[in-house]
Protein backbone atom coordinates (compact mmCIF):
# COMPACT_ATOMS: atom_id res chain seq x y z
CA UNK A 1 0.00 0.00 0.00
CA UNK A 2 2.63 2.51 0.72
CA UNK A 3 4.59 1.60 -2.41
CA UNK A 4 1.11 2.47 -4.17
CA UNK A 5 0.72 5.83 -2.61
CA UNK A 6 4.24 6.90 -2.80
CA UNK A 7 4.10 8.00 -6.55
CA UNK A 8 0.73 9.51 -5.99
CA UNK A 9 1.89 11.89 -3.43
CA UNK A 10 5.14 12.81 -5.92
CA UNK A 11 2.98 13.53 -8.68
CA UNK A 12 1.10 15.96 -6.05
CA UNK A 13 4.30 17.71 -5.84
CA UNK A 14 5.06 17.38 -9.09
CA UNK A 15 1.61 19.67 -9.86
CA UNK A 16 2.16 22.12 -6.91
CA UNK A 17 5.35 22.58 -8.18
CA UNK A 18 4.70 23.32 -11.79
CA UNK A 19 2.04 25.34 -10.33
CA UNK A 20 3.87 27.59 -8.22
CA UNK A 21 6.32 28.16 -11.23
CA UNK A 22 3.59 28.78 -13.94
CA UNK A 23 2.52 31.64 -11.63
CA UNK A 24 5.82 32.86 -10.82
CA UNK A 25 6.42 32.69 -14.93
CA UNK A 26 3.27 34.40 -15.52
CA UNK A 27 3.92 37.67 -13.19
CA UNK A 28 7.42 38.05 -14.69
CA UNK A 29 5.57 37.93 -18.34
CA UNK A 30 3.50 40.61 -17.10
CA UNK A 31 6.16 42.61 -15.74
CA UNK A 32 8.69 41.86 -18.93
CA UNK A 33 5.36 43.11 -21.13
CA UNK A 34 4.57 46.25 -18.46
CA UNK A 35 8.41 47.24 -18.95
CA UNK A 36 8.02 46.93 -22.77
CA UNK A 37 5.68 49.80 -22.71
CA UNK A 38 6.17 53.72 -21.60
CA UNK A 39 3.98 56.48 -21.77
CA UNK A 40 4.79 59.95 -22.91
CA UNK A 41 2.53 62.25 -21.29
CA UNK A 42 1.02 65.75 -22.55
CA UNK A 43 4.16 68.80 -22.65
CA UNK A 44 6.27 65.90 -22.49
CA UNK A 45 8.92 64.20 -24.90
CA UNK A 46 11.01 61.28 -24.31
CA UNK A 47 14.67 60.72 -24.83
CA UNK A 48 15.34 56.84 -25.72
CA UNK A 49 18.33 55.80 -24.02
CA UNK A 50 19.92 51.92 -24.83
CA UNK A 51 21.76 50.37 -22.10
CA UNK A 52 22.19 54.36 -20.61
CA UNK A 53 23.46 55.98 -23.85
CA UNK A 54 21.30 58.52 -25.66
CA UNK A 55 20.22 57.25 -29.21
CA UNK A 56 19.69 60.54 -30.14
CA UNK A 57 15.41 59.77 -31.21
CA UNK A 58 13.04 61.71 -29.53
CA UNK A 59 9.71 60.08 -28.81
CA UNK A 60 6.30 62.54 -28.87
CA UNK A 61 3.27 62.33 -27.00
CA UNK A 62 1.62 58.53 -26.64
CA UNK A 63 2.40 55.11 -25.79
CA UNK A 64 6.11 53.36 -27.06
CA UNK A 65 7.33 50.29 -26.93
CA UNK A 66 11.01 49.75 -25.82
CA UNK A 67 13.19 46.12 -25.34
CA UNK A 68 13.25 46.05 -21.49
CA UNK A 69 16.25 46.04 -19.80
CA UNK A 70 17.27 47.14 -22.70
CA UNK A 71 16.00 50.82 -23.75
CA UNK A 72 14.66 53.10 -21.23
CA UNK A 73 13.25 56.37 -21.67
CA UNK A 74 14.16 60.14 -20.46
CA UNK A 75 10.88 62.03 -19.63
CA UNK A 76 11.62 65.77 -20.63
CA UNK A 77 9.35 68.68 -20.29
CA UNK A 78 9.21 70.99 -22.98
CA UNK A 79 6.04 73.15 -20.87
CA UNK A 80 6.61 76.52 -20.25
CA UNK A 81 8.51 77.05 -17.01
CA UNK A 82 8.27 80.08 -14.71
CA UNK A 83 11.71 80.72 -12.76
CA UNK A 84 12.39 84.05 -10.21
CA UNK A 85 15.82 85.24 -9.71
CA UNK A 86 17.65 87.88 -8.23
CA UNK A 87 20.88 89.35 -8.94
CA UNK A 88 22.63 92.14 -7.52
CA UNK A 89 25.07 94.76 -9.21
CA UNK A 90 26.31 98.01 -9.37
CA UNK A 91 25.10 101.00 -11.88
CA UNK A 92 26.60 102.97 -14.12
CA UNK A 93 27.11 105.64 -11.35
CA UNK A 94 28.11 102.93 -9.05
CA UNK A 95 24.67 102.48 -6.86
CA UNK A 96 24.33 99.42 -5.61
CA UNK A 97 20.94 97.71 -6.97
CA UNK A 98 19.62 94.29 -6.90
CA UNK A 99 17.42 93.52 -9.31
CA UNK A 100 14.36 90.81 -8.99
CA UNK A 101 13.60 88.93 -12.36
CA UNK A 102 10.83 86.59 -13.64
CA UNK A 103 11.77 84.41 -16.71
CA UNK A 104 9.62 81.95 -18.89
CA UNK A 105 11.08 79.78 -20.72
CA UNK A 106 10.79 76.46 -22.66
CA UNK A 107 13.11 73.39 -23.90
CA UNK A 108 13.26 73.57 -27.25
CA UNK A 109 11.24 69.76 -28.47
CA UNK A 110 14.04 69.31 -31.29
CA UNK A 111 16.70 69.16 -29.14
CA UNK A 112 15.88 67.61 -26.04
CA UNK A 113 17.96 64.87 -26.43
CA UNK A 114 20.90 66.85 -26.88
CA UNK A 115 20.20 68.68 -24.06
CA UNK A 116 19.86 66.02 -21.65
CA UNK A 117 23.06 64.66 -23.31
CA UNK A 118 24.85 67.93 -22.16
CA UNK A 119 22.81 68.51 -19.00
CA UNK A 120 20.38 65.90 -17.99
CA UNK A 121 17.78 67.44 -16.12
CA UNK A 122 20.18 70.03 -14.32
CA UNK A 123 19.91 72.88 -16.66
CA UNK A 124 18.17 75.62 -14.40
CA UNK A 125 21.64 74.76 -12.30
CA UNK A 126 23.83 74.84 -14.42
CA UNK A 127 23.17 76.71 -17.66
CA UNK A 128 19.75 78.84 -16.61
CA UNK A 129 21.18 80.52 -13.37
CA UNK A 130 24.44 81.56 -14.11
CA UNK A 131 23.18 83.16 -17.76
CA UNK A 132 20.37 85.41 -15.37
CA UNK A 133 23.35 86.66 -12.91
CA UNK A 134 25.52 87.69 -15.81
CA UNK A 135 22.64 89.32 -17.87
CA UNK A 136 21.66 91.17 -15.26
CA UNK A 137 24.77 92.42 -14.23
CA UNK A 138 26.25 93.43 -17.83
CA UNK A 139 23.36 95.31 -18.27
CA UNK A 140 22.66 97.01 -15.06
CA UNK A 141 26.18 98.75 -15.71
CA UNK A 142 25.13 100.47 -18.46
CA UNK A 143 22.29 102.80 -16.66
CA UNK A 144 22.59 105.07 -13.81
CA UNK A 145 20.74 103.96 -11.03
CA UNK A 146 17.51 106.47 -11.57
CA UNK A 147 17.93 105.04 -15.83
CA UNK A 148 16.93 101.73 -14.38
CA UNK A 149 13.56 102.97 -13.11
CA UNK A 150 12.57 105.73 -16.01
CA UNK A 151 13.48 103.22 -18.38
CA UNK A 152 12.37 100.36 -17.28
CA UNK A 153 11.40 98.43 -20.39
CA UNK A 154 14.34 99.59 -22.48
CA UNK A 155 16.33 97.33 -19.21
CA UNK A 156 13.61 94.57 -19.66
CA UNK A 157 14.28 94.48 -23.01
CA UNK A 158 18.23 94.66 -22.54
CA UNK A 159 17.99 91.80 -19.89
CA UNK A 160 15.91 89.45 -22.18
CA UNK A 161 17.88 89.64 -25.40
CA UNK A 162 21.16 88.70 -23.55
CA UNK A 163 19.67 85.63 -21.86
CA UNK A 164 18.40 84.93 -25.45
CA UNK A 165 21.52 84.70 -27.27
CA UNK A 166 23.72 82.85 -23.92
CA UNK A 167 20.40 80.23 -23.63
CA UNK A 168 19.52 79.55 -27.39
CA UNK A 169 22.97 77.95 -28.05
CA UNK A 170 22.00 75.25 -25.55
CA UNK A 171 18.42 74.44 -26.83
CA UNK A 172 16.74 76.47 -23.90
CA UNK A 173 13.73 79.24 -25.75
CA UNK A 174 13.11 82.42 -23.93
CA UNK A 175 9.67 83.30 -23.80
CA UNK A 176 9.38 86.70 -21.90
CA UNK A 177 11.30 88.36 -18.99
CA UNK A 178 9.73 90.82 -16.47
CA UNK A 179 11.34 93.32 -13.68
CA UNK A 180 9.47 92.09 -10.41
CA UNK A 181 11.45 94.73 -8.58
CA UNK A 182 14.40 97.23 -7.97
CA UNK A 183 16.02 97.25 -4.57
CA UNK A 184 18.54 100.49 -4.25
CA UNK A 185 20.31 101.38 -0.60
CA UNK A 186 18.85 103.49 1.66
CA UNK A 187 20.77 106.22 0.99
CA UNK A 188 19.48 106.37 -3.03
CA UNK A 189 16.24 105.87 -1.72
CA UNK A 190 16.75 108.83 0.25
CA UNK A 191 18.40 110.79 -2.61
CA UNK A 192 15.32 110.02 -4.57
CA UNK A 193 12.56 110.34 -2.06
CA UNK A 194 13.75 114.03 -1.76
CA UNK A 195 14.19 114.88 -5.70
CA UNK A 196 10.87 113.83 -6.00
CA UNK A 197 9.30 115.80 -3.26
CA UNK A 198 11.00 118.80 -4.59
CA UNK A 199 9.95 118.50 -8.24
CA UNK A 200 6.77 118.05 -6.59
CA UNK A 201 6.69 121.15 -5.12
CA UNK A 202 8.42 123.11 -7.99
CA UNK A 203 4.98 121.81 -9.85
CA UNK A 204 2.57 123.14 -7.16
CA UNK A 205 4.61 126.41 -7.10
CA UNK A 206 4.11 126.47 -10.71
CA UNK A 207 0.44 125.61 -11.42
CA UNK A 208 -0.23 128.04 -7.94
CA UNK A 209 1.80 130.98 -10.09
CA UNK A 210 -0.21 129.91 -13.60
CA UNK A 211 -3.77 129.58 -11.21
CA UNK A 212 -2.68 133.42 -10.39
CA UNK A 213 -2.36 134.60 -13.72
CA UNK A 214 -5.41 133.06 -14.71
CA UNK A 215 -7.37 135.07 -11.87
CA UNK A 216 -5.59 138.46 -12.87
CA UNK A 217 -6.58 138.05 -16.07
CA UNK A 218 -10.02 136.95 -15.51
CA UNK A 219 -10.39 140.13 -13.15
CA UNK A 220 -8.62 142.22 -15.81
CA UNK A 221 -11.27 140.68 -18.16
CA UNK A 222 -14.01 141.50 -15.63
CA UNK A 223 -12.95 144.74 -15.24
CA UNK A 224 -12.49 145.44 -18.81
CA UNK A 225 -16.43 143.73 -19.28
CA UNK A 226 -17.68 146.16 -16.91
CA UNK A 227 -15.87 149.35 -18.49
CA UNK A 228 -17.31 148.66 -21.34
CA UNK A 229 -20.98 147.32 -19.42
CA UNK A 230 -20.73 151.40 -18.15
CA UNK A 231 -20.03 153.00 -21.00
CA UNK A 232 -22.71 151.57 -23.34
CA UNK A 233 -25.57 152.52 -20.78
CA UNK A 234 -23.98 155.95 -20.24
CA UNK A 235 -24.42 156.05 -24.18
CA UNK A 236 -27.89 154.65 -23.89
CA UNK A 237 -28.53 157.29 -21.34
CA UNK A 238 -27.40 160.32 -23.15
CA UNK A 239 -29.18 158.91 -26.58
CA UNK A 240 -32.75 158.75 -23.67
CA UNK A 241 -31.91 162.15 -22.87
CA UNK A 242 -31.52 163.28 -26.18
CA UNK A 243 -34.96 161.68 -27.26
CA UNK A 244 -36.94 162.86 -24.23
CA UNK A 245 -35.53 166.73 -25.24
CA UNK A 246 -36.65 166.16 -28.67
CA UNK A 247 -39.89 164.85 -28.05
CA UNK A 248 -40.76 167.86 -25.61
CA UNK A 249 -39.63 170.41 -28.46
CA UNK A 250 -41.90 168.38 -30.78
CA UNK A 251 -44.64 168.81 -28.75
CA UNK A 252 -44.31 172.00 -26.98
CA UNK A 253 -46.41 174.98 -28.39
CA UNK A 254 -43.86 178.07 -28.68
CA UNK A 255 -45.00 179.42 -25.16
CA UNK A 256 -43.33 179.49 -22.23
CA UNK A 257 -44.73 180.89 -18.88
CA UNK A 258 -43.06 184.41 -18.01
CA UNK A 259 -42.26 183.44 -14.64
CA UNK A 260 -41.67 180.33 -12.61
CA UNK A 261 -43.92 179.08 -9.58
CA UNK A 262 -42.16 181.07 -7.34
CA UNK A 263 -41.70 184.34 -9.28
CA UNK A 264 -37.48 185.05 -8.23
CA UNK A 265 -36.25 183.40 -11.84
CA UNK A 266 -37.79 184.47 -15.10
CA UNK A 267 -37.75 182.12 -18.03
CA UNK A 268 -36.33 182.01 -21.30
CA UNK A 269 -38.37 183.20 -23.72
CA UNK A 270 -37.68 181.90 -27.68
CA UNK A 271 -38.63 184.72 -30.01
CA UNK A 272 -40.32 183.36 -33.09
CA UNK A 273 -37.36 184.06 -34.68
CA UNK A 274 -35.72 181.35 -32.67
CA UNK A 275 -33.48 183.84 -30.79
CA UNK A 276 -33.50 183.35 -27.02
CA UNK A 277 -34.24 186.56 -25.19
CA UNK A 278 -34.61 187.22 -21.47
CA UNK A 279 -38.43 187.59 -20.51
CA UNK A 280 -39.55 190.96 -19.68
CA UNK A 281 -39.52 192.38 -15.86
CA UNK A 282 -42.67 192.55 -13.98
CA UNK A 283 -43.54 196.09 -12.86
Amino acid sequence: MSAQRQPASQRQSAVRLLSGGGIAILVAAVIVLGMSFRTVGAGERGVLLQFGAVTGTVLNEGLHAVIPFVQTIEIMSVQTHVLPAKASAASNDLQSVATQITINYHLDPARVATIYRELRQEYELRVIAPAIQEAIKSTTARYPAEGLITNRSGVRDAITESLRQRLEPHGIVVSTVNITDFDFSAEFNRAIESKVTAEQRALQAKNDLERIKIEAQQKIEGAKAEAESIRIRSEALAQNQRLVEWEAIQKWDGKLPQFNGGGALPFINITPGGTPQPAPARP
